[in-house]
């Protein structure tokens, strides 16, 4: 289980999301079930894609061994989620992004491999190698895809994928407003915004706009000089109005530390009680 805290999730603090965590765990184990749950942080976008179209040429990018540094640490951490996924053929998950094929936690849970460690450098391996847009291939056309598309999504190259999904109209780059370093991205009015784009619903059966989303272009620690872009926004509006541009501008938190190196989402594993941690 992947229990997010954060500006962005239900649970504000680590505090409140281990406590559904520990509750979660429980339940599995009284149903004889060996459940885990990491706690993930949702301060920030993970990776550099919001949006559907987006995602998936993320995810896809991931598959082929690249990808941010962020969504590769989260995905070898967390699990075999895919193949978890399609044995059961579950639905296909709105965020593609974490469901990509991982092994960390799970393959050592299910004792696959003697240690987290292992079972990450086993996923890293699958990433890099390729292997993974098979078993991501196979999910699709088991959710209904063309399989001739899902085919061409799985081998084609990242320029190729872009022209077979649904892109949006226009796009909008944003500045930065003042020299600094990148202390935040903060993932709540992103969302907001991009919502009111289109990007999401608020309830079943109103249409979406797949290809509506985010690009971010600069990276939490890293340094920016006043006037560098660093958000591209895919709309299908003919442009951003003043107080999106301004809740967009408000997602972006500067500081005058010098640059450092963005800590990993991944935040803590809670365990089932037969289960100690390596």
């Amino acid at each position: 289980m992947d229990v997010k805290f954060g500006e962005a999730a239900v649970f504000p603090s680590q505090a409140e999301a281990r406590e559904l965590a520990r509750a979660l765990v429980g339940v599995g184990a009284g149903l004889g079930l060996r459940v885990a749950a990491a706690l993930t942080a949702m301060d920030n976008p993970l990776g550099r894609s919001v949006g559907h179209t987006l995602e998936v040429e993320e995810a896809l990018l991931c598959m082929d061994g690249e990808g941010p540094p962020d969504l590769r640490d989260l995905v070898t951490k967390l699990g075999e989620l895919t193949s978890v996924r399609c044995r059961a053929r579950g639905p296909l998950p709105l965020h593609l992004s974490s469901d990509l094929p991982a092994g960390g936690a799970l393959l050592w849970l299910s004792g696959q491999v003697e240690t987290q460690a292992e079972g990450a450098a086993r996923v890293a391996a699958t990433l890099d190698h390729g292997s993974a847009r098979g078993r991501f291939e196979r999910m699709l056309a088991m959710q209904g895809v063309d399989p001739g598309l899902a085919r061409a999504l799985c081998s084609g190259t990242p320029a190729q994928r872009h022209q077979l999904l649904p892109g949006a109209r226009k796009q909008e780059e944003l500045l930065a407003p003042a020299d600094g370093t990148v202390e935040q991205v903060r993932a709540l009015p992103l969302a907001r915004v991009l919502h009111e784009l289109g990007a999401g619903r608020n309830r079943a059966g109103e249409s979406l706009r797949p290809g509506v989303g985010a690009e971010l272009l600069v990276s939490v620690g890293q340094r920016l000089r006043r006037g560098t872009p660093w958000l591209r926004v895919h709309l299908d509006a003919p442009a951003l109005s003043d107080p999106q541009r301004c809740a967009l501008q408000g997602a972006l938190v500067l500081s005058d530390r010098a640059p450092f190196a963005a800590p990993s989402p991944f935040a803590e594993l809670i365990l089932p009680p037969t289960h100690t941690q390596q």
